[in-house]
């Protein structure tokens, strides 16, 4: 057993399967000075129950590549650590019992072969060839994953630690820590056995995150789910087939089911599942290692039924063996991994629900952060800051739940769901709750999707194709054109700057320039690689003062990178004021008619001399003292009225009265979202991720390569001069009853050359459109191409990025 040294470059917490990977990705990546601590023995935790199965379908492309480089790596890790390892790759069956089911496994089987990934869709027929045992006369259809199946945890785990302590990295064991601080830019890491201090420090404590959290004062949003699966007796008929069948999931059924040696082993995701460990009647035990809860098949026996009803060769065997085991959950089934919110040198790899499949590709991404700084690819998805404030200990309970009970869900575009809501609210919620609006949630932030009227539908997004909504969004738009629109947009993520080094700091922190005082404009931060990181709205106020403003759910995202690359002389000041403002969209084509109303006792002049778009002003509206900016997300004449939280109501009221006779409405984020694509305005995270260099993403106007240094400049330099291999697009797409989905593929004959980034219909414009990265050379307007949208292909035409009012007439009217 090794000592505990007394320094380390890096310490992991947590001796399960993923933090075992980081070892492991941290020693190939030449950080060697490394050393995990375990509180118990190796898998102690979740690895050694977990059923090990293997998937690379899921509907996220973050989530898809995280999967699918780890099946990757288990094909080749036994022989490169020397560490045998009992791995089937048997491929696998997913039902489906309906039109809306196939819809979703057509989409992920372009999207995976995309990703170099031979997803198929299947025939009854089909299934029935590779799975004889298989009931289908009431199925769909299904699709198909070679590459699925199964791997022993154990082995995995081992495996990984093996091949850690080969390259010279440390794991001690039955070593566990009491507690963590910072002293002297280093972590003091307390264990029972001493002391050791390090650089960097990865929570990768499983279910036990919260735990470790807080030592560092952070609330890891991780609730323990109990998951059973049950194991039959041996079957002769599956001895007598002779090989290993597919692994079989029923997503509407919500269960999993595949051979074990000469059985088969089951595992649902019931609707009435438990959370153990969150009531002061049922304590987390000091130490849970390798143990189970009693069995509770009650729960599954709807699930169990099903199956056999199903398969049923099933229910001709006798149930062995009852698993029933604590399994992390973050509030939307996602893993934490990346660096930990608000805390230097601190990175999370925990609170994994698919941490065997997931844990190579965990061990990747985070040595990539600590090595690199960045990763690969974009892993928002899994990065612990998308969680912010509004993320407490009961939210998190109930959308674990929310998330386990529809484990094998569809997530159609713009759908929302309703546990831990609502978590932030404005003052004017209730007013526009009273109204008949249906929200939705932003960085926890509840905002108007749209406003119903008397005999309209309402509820959540039920399928791919356009939904109850489409006509009334429609409406709004048009209103937002031909009148006038109001939308209030809480939660803008906003920092103000200051102090006498702030404009030098800040032309280093972005690629383009600085507006001059009195105007706004956008700005792009790159990463060093030159990756889109973020983007934002500057507003200028005197030579070094500033408002920056980001979306709802890139708060601490942002704020992070704002704060580790503040100068250390205290020259910049950057203070986080989002809770303190909220702000109004005032925009149509009769806008400026409603501000001269507002401002009608302060005599402000809203003209376009007085008052010209990307400039802003001070402004009184009642007894609120804000400030309205000019500038209109939708491309529309427009401002937005910025104003203090407690103002919010006397502000919404204000405007609405000030546009009686312009007749103004209410409008909402889908209204929104639809012509913003019309004018090829970007969104964070949607159509901008770091899946792409500034270069490819159309972002060249924002990069100045005269400035003397700002962050991604050289890694810029060498792509403009190399040419960029990708570009960004807007493309027409031939209508039908779906518009683009996100990760649509782009084909020019029988070649794939892009992907969706953003898709919709433009209300305005009457065409459905997409934001796209294709191959550079075909990101040319007249391009005509086709667009995969749920299987079927259709015709595409790149347009210009503008397709509303290119010449922005109406925002400068």
């Amino acid at each position: 057993m090794a000592d505990l040294p007394s320094h380390a470059q890096v310490v992991i917490i947590g001796g399960g399967a993923v933090g075992c990977s980081t070892l492991y990705h941290l020693g190939k990546m030449g950080c060697t000075d490394a050393v995990l601590i375990e509180k118990n023995e190796l898998t102690s935790g979740s690895s050694w129950h977990a059923a090990g199965n293997c998937p690379n379908f899921v509907g996220s492309w973050s989530m898809m590549k995280l999967q699918s480089y780890s099946n990757k790596l288990y094909r080749t890790l036994g022989e490169e650590v020397d560490y045998p390892m009992n791995y089937h790759v048997t491929g696998a069956i997913r039902l489906a019992h309906t039109k809306e089911r196939m819809d979703e496994f057509k989409h992920v089987c372009s999207m995976a072969r995309s990703m170099g990934l031979e997803f198929d869709m299947m025939t009854n027929a089909e299934m029935k060839e590779v799975y004889p045992f298989l009931e289908t006369h009431d199925l769909e259809g299904g699709c198909w994953d070679p590459l699925d199946g199964d791997i022993d945890p154990a082995q995995l785990t081992q495996a990984y630690a093996k091949g850690a302590r080969d390259l010279g990295c440390k794991i001690v064991r039955f070593c566990p820590v009491t507690n963590v601080y910072r002293e002297n830019d280093e972590w003091v890491v307390k264990t029972e056995k001493g002391t050791i201090r390090c650089e960097k420090i990865v929570n990768a404590a499983g279910y036990r995150a919260h735990e470790i959290g807080r030592f560092f004062g952070r609330n890891v949003p991780c609730v323990s789910l109990a998951h059973q699966y049950l194991i039959t007796e041996e079957l002769p008929e599956l001895e007598e087939y002779g090989k290993l069948l597919p692994l079989l999931r029923d997503p509407d059924s919500s269960y999993y089911l595949r051979q074990e040696k000469n059985g088969l082993l089951l595992g649902p995701y019931e609707p009435n599942c438990k959370a153990h460990w969150v009531s002061k009647d049922d304590p987390m035990p000091a130490d849970f290692s390798f143990q189970l809860w009693p069995d509770d098949l009650e729960r599954i026996e709807w699930h169990i039924e099903d199956a056999c009803a199903r398969v049923p060769l099933l229910g001709t065997g006798g149930i062995t063996r009852v698993v029933n085991g604590p399994i992390p959950y973050a509030p939307d089934g996602n893993p934490l991994i990346g660096p930990m919110p608000g805390v230097p040198n601190a990175y999370e790899a925990c609170v994994f629900t698919f941490g065997i499949v997931q844990s190579g590709g965990a061990g990747k991404t985070v040595a990539e952060w600590i090595v690199e700084g960045e990763t690969e690819f974009d892993s928002w998805a899994v990065d612990p800051r998308r969680f912010t404030d509004h993320v407490t200990q009961e939210y998190a309970v109930k959308t674990a739940i929310q998330v386990y009970s529809h484990e094998y869900a569809m997530h159609f575009p713009q759908m929302t769901w309703p546990a831990g809501r609502p978590a932030k609210t404005s003052p004017t919620y209730p007013l526009l709750e009273a109204k008949g609006a249906e929200f939705g949630p932003y960085g926890g932030w509840e905002r108007p999707n749209w406003f119903p009227m008397d005999g309209d539908t309402r509820g959540t997004a039920t399928s791919y194709d356009r939904q109850h909504w489409f006509d009334r969004v429609g409406d709004e738009c048009r209103h937002v054109a031909e009148n006038v629109g109001v939308l209030e947009l809480p939660g803008f993520s906003r920092f103000e700057v200051t102090g006498e080094g702030a404009a030098d700091w800040l032309r280093k922190m972005v690629t383009g320039g600085l507006v001059k005082s009195g105007r706004i404009g956008l700005v792009y931060f790159a990463t060093p690689k030159g990756k889109v990181l973020t983007e934002m709205s500057l507003t200028r106020f005197s030579d070094n003062h500033f408002w920056l403003l980001t979306g709802a759910g890139a708060h601490w995202h942002d704020r992070d990178w704002l704060m580790q690359n503040l100068p250390d002389d205290g020259s910049v000041k950057v203070e986080d004021i989002t809770s303190r403002w909220t702000a109004f969209v005032v925009t149509g084509a009769r806008a400026r008619g409603v501000m001269d109303n507002l401002a009608y006792y302060s005599h402000q002049d809203f003209s376009n001399e007085a008052f010209p778009w990307l400039t802003h002003q001070p402004m009184e509206i009642g007894m609120a003292r804000g400030h309205a900016i000019r500038v209109s997300y939708v491309g529309e004449l427009g401002w937005e009225i910025h104003v203090p939280m407690e103002n919010a109501i006397q502000t919404y009221q204000r405007i609405l009265e000030a546009g009686k006779e312009h007749n103004i409405r209410d409008f909402g984020m889908f209204a929104l979202d639809s012509m913003r694509l019309e004018k090829g305005y970007r969104s964070w995270k949607g159509d901008l991720t770091s899946d792409y260099l500034m270069t490819e993403s159309g972002l060249d106007r924002w990069i100045k390569f005269d400035k003397p240094d700002f962050i991604g400049k050289e890694a810029l330099e060498a792509s403009r001069d190399n040419g960029a291999r990708t570009g960004f697009a807007t493309m027409v797409v031939e209508d039908g009853p779906a518009d683009s989905v996100y990760l649509s593929t782009i084909f020019k004959g029988d070649e794939r050359v892009g992907l969706v980034l953003a898709g919709g219909y433009g209300h305005r414009t009457g065409q459905s459109i997409a934001l796209c990265a294709l191959e550079a050379d075909l990101a040319v307007p007249g391009t005509e191409l086709e667009i995969e949208i749920l299987g079927v292909r259709r015709k595409a035409t790149v347009s210009a990025n503008d397709l509303y009012d290119p010449n922005n007439e109406r925002l400068r009217a």
